[in-house]
């Protein structure tokens, strides 16, 4: 959207990060303007006529700007600037930024990721900050201590037992695969039985293949690797996916987006949601507006496409497989850092999450924190 309105300079990302932006743009441009049509279609966008944020073409064009720098290299940026990319574990590519001066430097972790995840790599310590901006999903939760292999085989089993099909909203990049995984080690164990698996998320299947070349950055050997690609039958085409809805009898279906805000999933819960011997499985963080969140909160009827779809289907949640850190993880990040920043920003996070971090980072540390206002400008002397 920035080049689109004019941005020429340069885009700064990890190497990841800018090939997985290869895949990932063109085909969410192609996937709004999919919607859009079928929006203008149907008629039940309040926008006339409704329009993608941004083309699959409008991608392809902001894809040149995109420089790819390695982690732990400081990047000069002129007038005395430098930054500093350090993996921040949360999906591939993911990082926190140290940008400084001769005299300031700034933290911002963006995503943190998990200090134990199954499949990535724990964040970087970062060991100096003047001023840090931290993230703050789950601010004020610890992540459920049960074992997300035995929900899952749980949840996957009452519902095959009533003849049912489980459908999973998840993210094309980090969450899909360690979804797959999951699969590939529950089948292989025998705790659940060999059902049909689709994976129906075209950036979900390219995504996949990445994990091969960037070995460095999550936990999975070459073998491992090879068998989570495996776990699943790859849906491409729009035929392909259609088909997928009259199919009966078991069946997981994985399909972005993991908020249920868009994306082909939202057909499958149109066919499989009002079913009762189905299940909608949500694996991970689900913010406030979004039909994920109103579901597990009961909803009786969610609305898609302008209509208004009864939810007969279990509603089932697994937040523990989430890639965000919770509150102790993210402390404890923040522990590494060797002296008191004279000052500390809690952003992205509902607002209760976000003053309850607050609050433990002062508890913990001592330190000056606050929950920034929005569009509040903030001279860092």
């Amino acid at each position: 959207l920035l080049v689109k309105n004019g941005f020429t300079g340069p885009i700064y990302c990890t190497k990841a990060t800018s090939e997985l932006c290869g895949i990932l743009l063109p085909d969410s441009g192609h996937l709004q303007e999919e919607d859009a049509a079928f929006a203008n279609r149907r008629g039940f966008s309040k926008h006339k006529p409704a329009l993608p944020l941004y083309t699959e073409e409008d991608a392809r064009r902001a894809l040149p700007r995109l420089k790819p720098v390695d982690f732990g290299r400081d990047v000069e940026l002129g007038k005395g600037l430098s930054f500093r990319f350090q993996p921040a574990g949360h999906i591939l590519g993911a990082a926190t930024v140290t940008l400084r001066d001769a005299t300031t430097s700034i933290l911002f972790s963006g995503d943190l990721g998990r200090t134990n995840d199954i499949l990535m790599a724990p964040p970087a310590a970062v060991t100096r900050a003047d001023y840090g901006v931290v993230e703050s999903t789950y601010g004020n939760r610890r992540h459920d201590a049960r074992d997300p292999h035995a929900m899952l085989a749980d949840i996957f089993n009452r519902t095959f037992s009533r003849g049912g099909a489980v459908i999973i909203p998840a993210f094309a990049v980090g969450r899909a695969q360690t979804l797959l995984y999951y699969v590939h080690l529950l089948k292989s164990s025998k705790a659940i039985p060999d059902v049909p698996v689709f994976l129906n998320s075209p950036m979900a299947v390219n995504v996949t293949q990445i994990f091969h070349k960037y070995r460095g950055e999550h936990r999975l050997t070459p073998e491992q690797c090879d068998a989570m690609c495996a776990a699943a039958k790859y849906v491409n085409s729009v035929d392909e996916s259609k088909a997928l809805n009259n199919r009966t009898g078991p069946m997981i279906i994985i399909s972005a987006s993991g908020m249920a805000t868009g994306g082909r999933v939202l057909h499958h819960l149109k066919t499989f949601a009002p079913d009762a011997r189905n299940t909608i499985l949500f694996a991970g963080f689900q913010a406030g507006g979004t039909r994920g969140a109103a579901m597990l909160d009961g909803a009786e009827t969610v609305k898609i496409h302008g209509d208004y779809v009864p939810v007969h289907a279990e509603v089932a949640n697994v937040p523990n497989l989430s890639a965000h850190a919770d509150y102790v993880e993210i402390l404890d990040w923040l522990g590494n850092v060797e002296s008191a920043p004279r000052q500390v920003f809690i952003t992205h996070g509902e607002p209760a999450a976000a003053d309850a971090l607050r609050q433990h980072i002062a508890e913990r540390f001592g330190w000056s924190v606050r929950v920034p206002n929005h569009q509040e400008r903030v001279t860092l002397a």
